[in-house]
């Protein structure tokens, strides 16, 4: 053991996303069979990590069609030190006007 401890760095943040974001196209009509749709939001720290930290999402909010099931899927992806990529998703003829959520990040 060589007694070597980093000190550890901590960041958060909420992020709203919805149908007044650039590309977002979760909310539209399509058929019951169809294949998912995701919608990806860069997430890029105000302070880099030394390296990739540990990321949990927690998913605060949202507003889905209520003629259909709701399917809402978040998961965070391709994490590096200097950020990472949530992705939002959802299938069949689910429609999702909006979401929101909170991210945090633990590392060195």
């Amino acid at each position: 053991m060589t007694g070597d401890i980093l000190p550890l760095h901590f960041l958060s943040s909420s992020v709203f996303v919805g149908t007044e974001t650039e590309g977002w196209t979760l909310d539209e009509f399509v058929a019951e069979h169809s294949e998912g749709r995701s919608f990806v939001v860069p997430i890029e720290f105000s302070t880099p990590f030394s390296s990739a930290p540990v990321v949990h999402l927690g998913l605060t909010g949202f507003d889905l069609a209520q003629e259909t099931s709701a399917r809402l899927r978040l998961n965070a992806s391709d994490i590096t030190p200097y950020g990472f990529s949530a992705i939002l998703s959802t299938w069949r003829s689910t429609r999702v006007y909006s979401a929101e959520f909170q991210w945090f990040a633990a590392g060195s």
